[in-house]
């Protein structure tokens, strides 16, 4: 397949100025932002570049048809009408799922349903096949997704969401996704020589998505993705994908990324966490309470996500932690310092007002990434 195609790059709610930011970064210009997603058109060799690629994006997803059904003989047979055989082999294994929001045609169980005979039937009058599709081949996932009556039908291309890069070993009780980090980090104006603080890691996303970012490592590298077995995209995409990423990583940048957390056992995870990262001991983990930090260096970054202190019992505790960090970081104005937390009253708690107040959703929490700018010392 030569032709372009529409992608659709999803994304957490807040984050979708990021996806669009790396999409384009990859030369891919025709883009369209919405909310949650990013949608794109690009040639086929983009389905192995942005899975590869694409930091902050949760999935990939190849847009097969858009158009407005308010019955479900309508949402059949315009199914039926696209050329789902450009993407679907014979023997192709296509689960259908689905949602619908707003629209006539709320029965998601049904428009699944309508979805899957609507492409049987499609396949098996274009491949010839008289008796049942086998669906013992490659895996497709499609999903048809209902918006005041607008159905979008869609393929995923990633498989695992792309938060799931492959190193986690372990977690804490309350990890923060990797896409999400790597946001976090993104947000900043570090660079890969300045010193990069966490001071309050959990099992180390941030400090090992800094990394990961600092080295110019391609973030899908240690994972595998649904459309590797697609017969329409010629293995030479993905071979070339992975030798870009191999070309492109920076593996000598050397790094100053400190990760500290108060627990042993989570500095314990972080460690494994890196070394299945590949990243050696290119991160120093210490354990060590927030107010026993004192930076050594000028011009560095603290990115982190604290605790909440939305625990009744943990509450005291963790707000005397947001007062030691500010206390600490009053004494070195050159370090920018930028914190993700739920608790509204952070910025009382530091002792100082925050530069920029960034509203992102944590999962299904709402919180602020408060940003300190730091004054640079040439």
């Amino acid at each position: 397949m030569t032709q372009n195609v529409t992608l659709i790059a999803t994304a957490a709610m807040g984050i979708e100025t990021f996806v669009a930011r790396e999409v384009k970064a990859l030369g891919y210009e025709d883009i369209q932002v919405e909310n949650g997603r990013v949608v794109f058109q690009a040639p086929v060799s983009a389905i192995p570049r942005t899975n590869l690629w694409l930091r902050t994006a949760d999935r990939v997803k190849l847009l097969v048809g858009k158009f407005n059904a308010y019955s479900f003989d309508e949402l059949f047979e315009q199914t039926k009408a696209l050329p789902w055989e450009q993407f679907i082999t014979e023997e192709g294994e296509f689960p259908v799922i689905g949602k619908s929001v707003k629209s006539k045609l709320y029965s998601v169980p049904d428009c699944q349903s309508i979805v899957k005979k609507a492409i049987v039937e499609r396949l098996k009058k274009k491949y010839g096949v008289a008796s049942i599709l086998k669906e013992t081949g490659a895996f497709y996932r499609v999903e048809v997704a209902i918006h005041k009556d607008e159905v979008l039908l869609t393929i995923d291309t990633s498989g695992s969401g792309l938060h799931k890069r492959g190193y986690r070993v372990g977690q804490g009780e309350a990890p923060l996704k990797e896409t999400l980090s790597a946001a976090l980090v993104q947000t900043t104006n570090w660079r890969p020589d300045e010193p990069f603080v966490d001071p309050f890691c959990g099992s180390g996303t941030i400090a090992i998505e800094a990394a990961l970012i600092g080295q110019n490592i391609a973030p899908g590298f240690n994972r595998e993705f649904a459309s590797e077995d697609w017969d329409f995209i010629d293995s030479s995409h993905w071979d070339n994908a992975f030798q870009e990423a191999e070309d492109h990583a920076n593996y000598d940048q050397p790094l100053d990324i400190t990760g500290s957390d108060i627990s042993h056992q989570m500095i314990e995870i972080a460690q494994n966490n890196a070394m299945e990262a590949g990243l050696g001991d290119l991160i120093q983990w210490k354990q060590m309470q927030v107010k026993d930090f004192q930076p050594r260096k000028d011009n560095g970054y603290i990115v982190s996500n604290p605790p909440y202190g939305e625990r009744m019992g943990d509450k005291e505790e963790v707000e005397e932690m947001y007062r030691d960090l500010g206390v600490i970081m009053r004494d070195d104005p050159s370090w920018s310092v930028y914190i993700l937390t739920s608790n509204e009253n952070f910025e009382s708690l530091y002792g100082k007002k925050a530069t920029k107040k960034r509203k992102l959703f944590n999962g299904f929490i709402k919180t602020d990434y408060y940003q300190y700018f730091g004054k640079h010392i040439k």
